[in-house]
């Protein structure tokens, strides 16, 4: 059965948009992933400080 143009188009669209929302989803967790990480290290990196603290001069 042969589909409308004002039909195939909507269909585009809202795949266009799932994409878009699935990507931004995406990178906002990316974002997360990356700050998490960031701050992890930090607090690593005092509790080393805390434990040893002449030998990297903290």
């Amino acid at each position: 059965m042969k589909r409308s143009r004002n039909e195939v188009s909507r269909w585009r669209m809202q795949r266009q948009a799932q994409r878009r929302r699935r990507q931004w989803v995406e990178s906002q967790s990316r974002t997360y992933r990356h700050l998490t990480r960031i701050s992890h290290l930090q607090s690593k990196q005092q509790r080393r400080c805390l434990l040893f603290s002449t030998a990297f001069g903290c």
